[in-house]
């Protein structure tokens, strides 16, 4: 792992919203009414059939991201296999995974597809740059935002139970959150409650890159963000906030009186067998084995020695980012939030699938969609992690990596010495993920990363 060129660092908030909007398909403003598909000439009462052609043109439709939710809903539970891939297909994917990784800045990456033709996981590098240690595919790394998909299955489910409503306004649930009265769970989930993102705030960045083994309450964390909200009206614009996850931790321990994660375990974890997957509480430990995870993020990083974040405290993320997982547990995952089974009613799964803004391309109740590929991307300070499910092909394809570092021709970002700049600026794990997709046959194009 090579030396970055300069020292100026991309604030933490930039890294982890940046990552996440690239990813996830967050986009712009929410469209108000006035621009929905039925606010175009036809939808004003001159404007039937007894006005002409002076009407003009009806408006288009926006394609929705998943073409065919109910065959999505309705799949095989469990047509995936442990079967190998065809050895042509796996070919195209080890080229495409091994010329993509040299392209990121990584010491290593795990990468795997689970799809009805079979199962293909490959480790590429190393999991310790100082011992040489080589990366393996049973590896645990954090998984950091890809916790938010967690978080809002936690809530869909207590919704499909009676418990809380998606409608219900946060101020049911605590206290001193502006416009509280009128923010909903719903537009906690989808990103346009206009809360502010507790990571770009001024304290919150001094504290964390001096002190990354800082620990952090969740209304602590809540605060911070209050403190610089509101940023707009609920529901008139998308802002990607950590600050909302946040919220909906609480709001989900609340209702049911439990930690967080008991429930994950009881509801998630357990039920799909995710075995490998864990909850760290305010723990820095990860499970064996794991990759150490390497970052430009925090005053002790240099342009000549990224920072080891393998065991910087994980509290700041909480239900926003606190997941450890390994490539087994999220192939099953990425499926089982693909398309709810085992995690949701189809009913809720619906909504999930058709929840995205704009619906084309967008980010939606904890997921996002692009290009018919519906999940999350989840990076934190050495470690950078895609999940994703096809909802063309039924096929799940994860990557993980341990380092955040973007490469390419990235402005607002520091990258290594020995990066030539010339590629479109990157995180490491979507660079990755964005070449296997395309060896699949369906290319995921990423919102650009400055």
């Amino acid at each position: 792992m090579s030396s970055p060129t300069r020292s100026t660092r991309r604030p933490f908030a930039a890294a982890v919203a940046a990552a996440l909007l690239l990813g996830a398909g967050g986009a712009g403003g929410v469209p108000s009414a006035a621009t929905g598909p039925a606010a175009g000439p036809a939808a004003g009462p001159a404007a039937g059939p007894a006005a002409g052609p002076a009407a003009g043109p009806a408006p288009s439709v926006p394609a929705a991201c998943v073409p065919d939710v109910d065959r999505v809903v309705s799949a095989d539970p469990s047509p995936q296999t442990a079967e190998p891939l065809p050895q042509e297909l796996t070919a195209r994917l080890d080229a495409a995974a091994r010329r993509s990784f040299a392209q990121a800045s990584a010491p290593g990456a795990v990468v795997g597809v689970a799809s009805p033709e079979g199962t293909w996981t490959q480790a590429y590098g190393v999991a310790d740059p100082a011992t040489g240690e080589p990366m393996d595919v049973d590896v645990h790394t954090r998984i950091g935002s890809v916790t938010k998909t967690f978080t809002a299955t936690l809530v869909l489910q207590l919704a499909e139970e009676g418990e809380l409503s998606l409608d219900d306004p946060i101020g049911d649930y605590v206290e001193g959150i502006p416009h509280g009265d009128r923010i909903t769970l719903r537009q906690l989930a989808d990103m346009t409650s206009g809360i502010a993102s507790y990571t770009r705030n001024e304290e919150f960045l001094k504290t964390f890159s001096a002190a990354p083994d800082t620990v952090y309450t969740p209304e602590e964390l809540v605060a911070l963000g209050v403190a610089e909200s509101p940023l707009f009206a609920p529901g008139e614009q998308f802002d990607y906030s950590n600050t909302n996850y946040i919220l909906l931790g609480l709001v989900v321990e609340q209702v049911t009186g439990r930690p967080v994660g008991e429930l994950m375990e009881e509801r998630i974890f357990d039920p799909l067998g995710l075995d490998e997957t864990v909850w760290p509480g305010a723990s820095t430990a990860l499970p064996e084995p794991f990759a150490r995870g390497f970052t430009l993020q925090g005053d002790a990083a240099t342009p000549e020695v990224p920072a080891d974040a393998t065991h910087w405290s994980p509290t700041w993320a909480f239900t926003a980012g606190n997941l450890i997982s390994d490539m087994d547990d999220l192939l099953t995952y990425g499926r089982a939030l693909g398309t709810g089974q085992g995690l949701l009613e189809a009913e809720s799964q619906r909504e999930r699938l058709t929840s995205f803004s704009p619906p084309e391309r967008g980010y939606g109740l904890g997921v996002g969609c692009i290009d018919g590929w519906v999940g999350h991307t989840g990076e934190l300070p050495g470690y950078n992690t895609t999940v994703y499910y096809d909802t063309t092909t039924d096929t799940t394809v994860v990557v993980q990596v341990n380092s955040d570092i973007a490469s390419g021709d990235c402005p607002e970002s520091p990258v290594l010495a020995d990066d030539p700049r010339t590629l479109p600026c990157s995180a490491p794990a979507t660079r990755i993920f964005a070449e296997l997709s395309t060896a699949l046959g369906h290319t995921f194009t990423p919102n650009p990363q400055q």
